[in-house]
């Protein structure tokens, strides 16, 4: 039976403004609730209560910080779209340069914690353009309005206190801390938590400023990846070339297996090469499908993750660090092909759900295991299962 895309999103009642903040007067009133809550919480974790009292008194909730979390690129760009944006001729110059000029400083952070200068600079380049695009939402209200919010308010709750931390201890002035509209800070977006653990004073002044010091900035992502466990002397992964016949059913950051294994299933490097050998796991990821690049990802693959949980995220960083470092474009590029949208999504995992196909909350998100369902749903039809959300899926399952 067909069902509307309509029809699917109004019975799954997840998507559209469920989450959002209520509005009117009633929306005032659970705020000032929930920020004397926050303020509760975060006298009782040890900030003064005069800094909390006067930080917390001027906050207000900001509609576009709701619409920016719901509309984060990672979920609604193609990997084609999204790697695009990032990795430009531009940018991978300009990396290079600044790598050259800070070629002392990202040396010796190589030295003291085994993270590579290239690496260092494809963070700061995703994170704000080498600096040029730090952000000016103001950290206290984006914190506190996503602290209020259902979607995810334990972790900005716990965000907000940590900044009511960095403030009380006299690092920075609050009226001075903004930054994206999650809260993330300086040239390489330090969430509160990574401030008060990682922020490290690389110029010798006596103080912390990611803002303004570079030297800062790049030393406290070089502990931060280190606390992380970046593996000293490795790679973040490869782009390789799977053999024809392939089983696409085994991708999957869940899937890993050791170098050997994938070696004798017929995996190369792009030049048809047999791959390095190594004594650790690999996953391997088709971020745009079996027609697109494939790439085998190591533990230094997760480190990256822990910073920012979004393969694409990740992947970028990795080939834009590769392309740093003097390397050249992906062998095969991303094809372009239309991206399905979020209410599109949702009625995909509703029809799956149905069909006992588990992709798991219906949220219109692209996670593991909506990928999984839509791979056990392709494999029941014997089809190529690479777990990618192909336009032509939903016709398949009757959906208009």
């Amino acid at each position: 039976m067909t069902m509307t895309l309509r029809a699917l999103v109004l019975a799954t009642g997840l998507l559209g403004t469920a989450g959002l903040l209520p509005s009117g007067a009633i929306a005032q009133t659970e705020f000032a609730q929930c920020i004397d809550r926050l303020q509760a919480r975060a006298v009782e974790s040890g900030v003064a209560r005069g800094t909390a009292e006067r930080v917390l008194a001027t906050v207000a909730p900001l509609e576009r910080v709701i619409a920016a979390d719901r509309n984060q690129p990672e979920f609604v760009d193609t990997f084609a779209d999204y790697l695009r944006r990032r990795v430009t001729e531009g940018r991978v110059e300009a990396g290079r340069e600044l790598y050259h000029q800070h070629r002392t400083l990202l040396d010796e952070l190589t030295r003291r914690h085994g993270v590579p200068g290239h690496y260092l600079l494809a963070f700061w380049a995703l994170e704000t353009n080498y600096g040029n695009v730090m952000g000016n939402v103001p950290v206290f209200d984006a914190l506190a309005t996503l602290a209020c919010d259902r979607r995810r308010s334990e972790y900005f709750a716990v965000e907000l206190v940590n900044a009511l931390h960095l403030a009380d201890r006299g690092d920075v002035d609050p009226s001075d801390m903004t930054g994206s509209w999650a809260g993330a800070m300086g040239h390489t977006q330090f969430m509160p938590s990574a401030y008060l653990e990682y922020a490290v004073d690389g110029d010798g002044d006596g103080r912390v400023d990611l803002w303004d010091s570079v030297p800062d900035a790049l030393t406290s992502a070089a502990a931060y990846l280190s606390g992380l466990d970046w593996q000293r002397g490795a790679r973040w992964g490869r782009e390789v070339k799977l053999p024809d016949g392939f089983d696409y059913y085994a991708t999957g950051r869940e899937l890993r297996r050791g170098l050997a294994q994938w070696r004798e299933l017929g995996i190369t490097d792009v030049a048809g090469r047999p791959i390095p050998i190594a004594d650790f796991d690999a996953a391997l990821l088709l971020p745009a499908g079996r027609r697109g690049p494939a790439f085998l990802v190591y533990d230094n693959f997760d480190v990256i993750m822990s910073w920012n949980r979004s393969e694409f995220f990740a992947l970028t960083v990795g080939h834009l660090a590769d392309r740093i470092g003097g390397a050249g474009p992906l062998a095969v590029a991303p094809p372009a092909h239309d991206r399905l949208t979020r209410d599109q999504l949702a009625a995909l995992q509703a029809v799956l759900n149905e069909r006992g196909f588990d992709s798991g909350t219906v949220d219109g998100r692209l996670g593991p295991m909506t990928m999984q369902a839509i791979k056990d749903y392709q494999r029941s039809r014997q089809e190529p299962a690479d777990g990618f959300p192909d336009p032509d899926i939903l016709s398949a399952l009757g959906i208009d």
